[in-house]
């Protein structure tokens, strides 16, 4: 789809949830029944909603835009979509590196009602993968809403840029909503303590490691590998569902028998195919890291969240980093 098509389709979406809000025309206090004073935050992804619903606590009503289960590289908004993020006080996303429609649906949400929160907004994006494009020279196919990355999106990944992104949420709360500011920067701080027990506790499993390098799936892990001193060498690029060449996986053999690689890992959320061929035919065990992009309803009703999710990959990488 062409860019001037989809910001026309997205004109007319928006027209239509106007319409439509303009005709319910109820105040908030009768729509929600006398609990006007919650906040209504809608936030993209999983972790993005898992850090908002820390900060925002008691204080509202934290919903997730993007449903469980669903990769955020290749979703697009639909109608009911935009519709709840006009509809909302709060709307949190990562970057609009991540979440590419975001900024064609702002032109038309009015930011004096809606306060808009770029939660990587401050934080200096790495390039993407360097094999992002083919090793033989030839661009790899993308679709035509560019969901391919020339920047590496996957901050919240890092526990010390985690932090940075609570910290934007935290900040746009506080401005939109003064007098709950107490409440905003006291659940803020005892969540950002948690990321920071998070962060020594891979400082510590990986401080005397020998061998740094790991091989995942997709390259979502760079942010961690540059904090902690290691090294990521992934089978496919920035997008989960970009398929490696020929001549992207002679060279992940050749890597594998080179350093010794005991463990690929790989998504429960994307297809694994390629990452079992190469561990089949290197002979390595497989393991799951999980990079919370699409965390499912069934592991959130288990009680997952991005802490346990986190130290779960600290103990997956683990077996190949020692």
């Amino acid at each position: 789809m062409r860019k001037n098509s989809w910001k026309y389709i997205v004109g007319i979406l928006l027209m239509a949830v106007m319409v439509t809000l303009t005709a319910c025309g109820q105040t908030k206090e009768q729509d929600n029944s006398g609990k006007s004073d919650k906040i209504k935050v809608v936030t993209t992804f999983y972790p993005m909603y898992d850090f908002a619903k820390n900060v925002v606590g008691d204080a509202g009503d934290v919903q997730l835009l993007i449903p469980a289960g669903t990769e955020p590289h290749d979703y697009e908004p639909s109608a009911k979509d935009i519709a709840k993020i006009t509809d909302a006080d709060v709307f949190v996303y990562n970057s609009h590196e991540l979440e590419t429609w975001v900024k064609d649906v702002l032109e038309n949400v009015d930011e004096k009602k809606v306060a808009v929160v770029e939660a990587a907004g401050s934080i200096d994006l790495m390039a993407g993968a360097a094999h992002e494009h083919d090793h033989d020279g030839e661009e790899a196919d993308h679709d035509e809403h560019d969901h391919d990355h020339e920047l590496d999106p996957h901050v919240w990944l890092d526990p010390v840029l985690a932090q940075k992104e609570v910290e934007a949420i935290r900040d746009a709360l506080v401005e939109k909503y003064p007098d709950k500011k107490e409440t905003f920067e006291k659940n803020a701080t005892a969540y950002i303590e948690k990321l920071k027990e998070l962060d020594t506790e891979y400082k510590e499993a990986f401080a005397s490691a020998k061998n740094k390098t790991f091989v995942t799936q997709h390259a979502a892990f760079g942010y961690l590998a540059k904090q902690y001193g290691l090294t990521q060498e992934s089978i496919a690029g920035i997008s989960p569902d970009q398929e490696p060449s020929p001549s992207r996986l002679a060279e992940l053999k050749k890597y594998i028998k080179e350093h010794n690689v005991s463990v690929i890992y790989f998504e429960t959320s994307a297809s694994s195919k390629v990452a079992e061929t190469l561990a089949r035919e290197t002979n390595v065990e497989l393991a799951v890291l999980n990079p919370l992009e699409s965390i499912t309803q069934k592991e959130q009703d288990k009680g997952e969240d991005y802490i346990s999710v986190m130290k779960a990959n600290l103990e997956a990488l683990k077996k190949s980093i020692k």
